[in-house]
């Protein structure tokens, strides 16, 4: 046999040929988004830069509405796809690079150095198609949201899960609602009222990022981690009630009086019992013909029309879209082969090509330098972001060290909660919408959302996350043995 002469070079030449195959495709990626990058370079250079004008910017007579479409995607494919190759170098979530390019674009950057450009690039006319394609994407990613929640297991460790999940969720949202009762005088919505205030801050700063949260595990490789599957445990069942306290404070917002606000909250909670009672248990029943995970195209169709009808009867009942959305993934099979065959296209597209209209239309919504000109607000941003960090780390690290989990992993189970990211953003969006906030407090969490979720590598390093032992099931006490692996980092 002649296998031993050629152990070794076989794998070093295959990879250096890949690495060739490979850079071709590279170099026309790269100039390919480099051609929209440039049409901008001309734009900023030919526009005005007088932030009155830029709101009678018309586009150029030379391209029609759906040319100057399709160069408005393209461009936001494009600067979204490099922002999240460099976040990825730089150890960060792809999407912390893409929702950064999605605001760079808007007021918070390019707005501050060329806001000809910025009226120019994105008219009112463009913009509203490009919403459309951003509410089409996070109708699908919160469908995804629902289904990976439908999905979780607490087998072997529910108890230990739901103690910390009740302190990832109730400790923040204490802290949240009583910073916002001081505040609500000044950053309180045109369309709130000082308890709905209240109520949605308690539960922005409750949120942890679950899609967000299993992108770092993986890259870290800290899935099968204790920590790991716990905070997925942890954040499956704060974020679910996180959802649910929004969707109240959504109703009674938004209802005109008390039987109204019955009426809803009823059409509502009759939606949910049955999308995940029997909905979720006759889409369970079907079988996996063909013991394959494809999915024909008709039953794709099905789906995205399944999903849009549920959030069209979630809005008919006074609760946001989204809500039904989340609903229709929480009744989705997960488990299903010819379930998970149909979902999973939809939602990397909804992830890869859509959400980054979604962070677009964010960027141009929000002013993120806007509401640093003064000390007061300078100290809401620190006490925001200290009560999010604080409470997200300790009150779920004390849960889990005393319910059996060594420091280091109780430490990282907490840092790992607090990684907001694009969840959360939806959720101010939300609230922005609804007016429950005013746009100087949307400005101050979008900052707590980016800050957190950036801080949780260099704190998983800080804690040795890297060198924590593998576990072959769900969560165990740490009295069980558990292998060693080598480390991984990003």
């Amino acid at each position: 046999m002649a296998t031993t002469p050629t152990g070794s070079a076989p794998p070093e030449r295959h990879s250096r040929s890949h690495g060739r195959t490979r850079r071709p495709y590279w170099v026309a990626v790269s100039a390919t988004a480099l051609l929209p990058l440039a049409a901008v370079g001309y734009v900023i250079a030919a526009t005005p830069r007088s932030r009155t004008t830029a709101q009678h910017i018309k586009p150029t007579p030379l391209l029609d509405t759906t040319a100057h479409f399709l160069l408005a995607a393209c461009l936001v494919l494009a600067v979204a796809h490099l922002a999240g190759r460099l976040a990825e170098r730089l150890g960060q979530p792809k999407v912390i690079g893409e929702i950064c390019a999605g605001i760079s674009l808007g007021p918070s950057l390019l707005g501050r150095f060329a806001p000809g450009a910025v009226g120019w690039l994105f008219p009112q006319q463009t913009t509203a198609m490009l919403n459309g394609l951003a509410q089409l994407g996070l109708v699908v990613f919160m469908f995804g949201v629902g289904q990976e929640l439908g999905g979780m297991r607490l087998r072997g460790a529910a108890r230990q899960a739901l103690l910390v999940s009740q302190a990832s969720l109730l400790l923040p949202f204490a802290a949240g609602a009583l910073l916002a009762v001081p505040l609500s005088e000044r950053y309180l919505g045109t369309g709130g009222s000082p308890l709905a205030f209240v109520l949605f801050l308690g539960c922005a700063l409750s949120i942890t990022a679950f899609p967000v949260l299993a992108r770092i595990l993986e890259d870290l490789g800290l899935t099968r981690t204790r920590p790991g599957r716990l905070s997925l445990f942890a954040a499956a069942v704060g974020d679910g009630g996180s959802w649910l306290l929004l969707a109240v404070v959504l109703a009674v917002t938004q209802q005109a009086g008390p039987a109204r606000l019955l009426i809803g909250l009823g059409g509502a909670l009759a939606l949910a019992v049955v999308c995940v009672g029997p909905v979720r248990a006759y889409l369970a029943r079907r079988p996996d013909r063909d013991g394959t995970a494809a999915a024909s195209p008709a039953l794709s169709l099905l789906l995205v029309a399944g999903i849009a009808g549920t959030s069209v009867l979630s809005a008919s009942v006074g609760i946001h879209q989204l809500i039904g959305a989340l609903l229709a993934g929480l009744a989705w099979p997960a488990h299903r082969r010819w379930a998970a065959g149909a979902a999973a296209p939809l939602t990397a597209t909804a992830r890869t090509v859509l959400l980054p209209f979604f962070f677009l239309g964010f960027g141009l919504s929000v002013d993120i330098g806007s509401p640093s000109t003064d000390g007061t607000t300078a100290l809401v941003l620190a006490g925001l972001l200290a009560a999010a960090v604080l409470t997200k780390i300790v009150g779920p690290g004390l849960c889990a060290r005393l319910t059996g989990l060594p420091w280091r992993e109780s430490l990282t189970l907490g840092v790992l909660l607090n990684a907001r990211g694009l969840t959360e953003l939806v959720v101010l969006q939300i609230g922005h919408e609804a007016r429950l906030i005013d746009d100087r407090m949307l400005s101050l969490l979008t900052i707590v959302a980016l800050v957190t979720t950036v801080l949780t590598a260099p704190l998983l390093r800080l804690t040795g996350a890297h060198r924590l032992p593998v576990t072959g099931g769900e969560p165990v006490p740490p009295k069980e043995p558990a292998a060693s692996f080598s480390a991984r980092t990003p």
